[in-house]
């Protein structure tokens, strides 16, 4: 039974604090709060649970999508966050909650209940409402001309509005929480289960009939004495799995006459999915086997984690990643996962599709699109000088010879170049943050449902992250303003826009607006 929440505003002075006092407004978890569509977040939530009344009531939409929100941004676990929200009344503020209490308001289990129920596409939609919710948050600048400016909106998305705005893209990988799979260890855990499967299926027969025999300590003495070389060689490692292809083809056969029995009804929930997933690993390894291949389609790596891929990313250190490829773009500092799969694809195909969710968000094209190497294809070309886009990076052919004519052309253009290149690092920034600060590094989910609502959620804190930085800079810097543009004035002439003796003249200006405007 769900109860929909009516009320949407909450007033810091109407939290009830037992022990005296009041909140104080200026709290990041009370800025944070106002940052978020709770109201939609209760429709989508409302969508997912049971119409009965019948039942204990379920808890509400903020509650679950607040949770989730808390162990991100404090990098907590199930049940520490559970413990954080029973200690500090600005947590339970976040949730909604009218007053302070002493327990607490769900048990840690039902978070992983929250990451099903909220599904990727929730979970994105809810992200672009916290953006556009941001962008205009934010204050207008005379001489900004990205999508969050006033003047870049077409409301009716006409094909003829002028571009503004530049869109960074990219795309990485979020590595799941397994050990790095080799063939030879697949196999002996899979040797392992399918032996505990038979074990469980043999229950009702023990003291009257005979175990089947599974060769178990043979089998483990001899992965282990494999295992422990240092360098073994092909032949060995062929011969380890060829003898463990042998265990395991002797016990999926025991469990295959074990279920002409009926037995199948006396495995759990855990071991009854773990058939089908041996089975498959078999199936993947003796072919592999035959035909001396180290590559098929839709290869498992962990028995527990059967979704999981191999991503070849060809970086230094870690050229092969397993977990999940997102393409995100980043505009003004906001981030969008446009594209979350578990297969490995060429991140080059999305351009297209981002640039067209960019005209989708803000009513126009963007005026340059920075990309890396990858991305630059003649498709993609095509594509970004139909529409009047300019694509980061060296154009096809042959660079031209340098004459006096074009010689302050080329100049120019080398310039555009490094100062795309410098400003396609904000993407790579972004990663970095999610992998270092938040759980972007190791996805701790086992499920691929809950694994995608982590990712999710994720740069969606940082999207929060960015709107709580940006407010608290112009809460408590009333020159913020002035420092922005002379910023703004050492950065051109770092890049070398104009020279250093209109240094003065532009300081000169920015401090004038600074006082007119005061």
């Amino acid at each position: 039974m769900y109860k929909k929440r009516t009320e949407s505003d909450q007033l810091v002075f109407e939290f009830y604090l037992p022990f005296g006092g009041e909140l104080d407004p200026k709290n990041r978890w009370v800025i944070l709060s106002r940052q978020i569509p709770w109201d939609y977040v209760e429709d989508v939530y409302e969508e997912t649970l049971s119409g009965s009344d019948k039942g204990c009531p379920a808890l509400s939409g903020r509650i679950a999508f607040g949770a989730l929100l808390i162990k991100e941004r404090l990098g907590t676990s199930d049940r520490e966050t559970v413990s954080q929200v029973k200690e500090n009344p600005y947590l339970q503020f976040f949730l909604g909650l009218k007053k302070y209490s002493y327990e607490a308001p769900f048990d840690d289990s039902m978070m992983t209940h929250f990451r099903k129920r909220l599904s990727k596409e929730m979970l994105q939609e809810i992200n672009e409402r916290i953006v556009a919710g941001g962008c205009e948050g934010e204050e207008e600048d005379d001489d900004k001309t990205g999508p969050s400016s006033s003047s870049g909106r077409d409301e009716d998305g006409e094909e003829g509005a002028e571009n503004r705005g530049t869109l960074i893209i990219d795309a990485t990988c979020t590595p799941a929480d397994i050990s790095y799979p080799t063939d030879l260890k697949l196999l002996n855990e899979a040797r392992a289960k399918t032996e505990e499967i038979i074990d469980r299926m043999h229950e009702p027969d023990i003291g009257s009939t005979r175990k089947p025999r599974t060769y178990r300590e043979r089998a483990h003495k001899e992965f282990i004495a494999l295992s422990k070389q240092k360098k073994p060689g092909r032949v060995k490692v062929r011969k380890g799995i060829r003898k463990q292809l042998g265990y395991i083809k002797r016990n999926l056969e025991t469990i295959a006459n074990q279920a002409v029995k009926g037995r199948l009804k006396l495995l759990s929930r855990r071991l009854y999915r773990l058939v089908f997933v041996t089975h498959e690993v078999y199936r993947q390894q003796k072919w592999m086997y035959d035909h001396r291949s180290h590559r098929i389609p839709d290869r498992i790596v962990n028995l527990h984690q059967p979704h999981v891929r191999p991503i070849v990313r060809g970086k230094a250190g870690t050229p092969v990643e397993f977990g999940a490829k997102i393409s995100v773009s980043l505009v003004d500092g906001f981030s969008h996962v446009d594209r979350l799969s578990w297969d490995p694809y060429n991140e080059s195909e999305d351009l297209i599709p981002q640039v067209e969710a960019y005209k989708r968000r803000y009513g126009c094209y963007p005026q340059a699109v920075q990309t890396d190497t990858i991305y630059r294809t003649r498709e993609n070309r095509r594509y970004c000088k139909k529409h009047g886009i300019r694509l980061s990076g060296r154009p096809l052919g042959r660079p031209p010879k340098e004459t006096e004519g074009n010689k302050e052309a080329l100049k120019a253009l080398k310039e555009q170049q490094q100062q795309d290149e410098r400003e396609r690092q904000a993407i790579e920034g972004k990663f970095g943050q999610g992998k270092r600060r938040f759980s972007l590094s190791r996805i701790m989910a086992k499920l691929a449902e809950t694994s995608e609502a982590v990712i999710m959620v994720s740069f969606i804190v940082m999207n929060l992250e960015k709107i709580l930085r940006d407010f608290l800079f112009a809460l408590f810097c009333p020159w913020a303003r002035a420092l922005s543009g002379i910023r703004k004035v050492l950065y051109r002439c770092v890049s070398r826009e104009f020279y250093w003796p209109k240094i003065f003249d532009g300081f000169h200006s920015v401090t004038e607006k600074t006082c007119s405007a005061a």
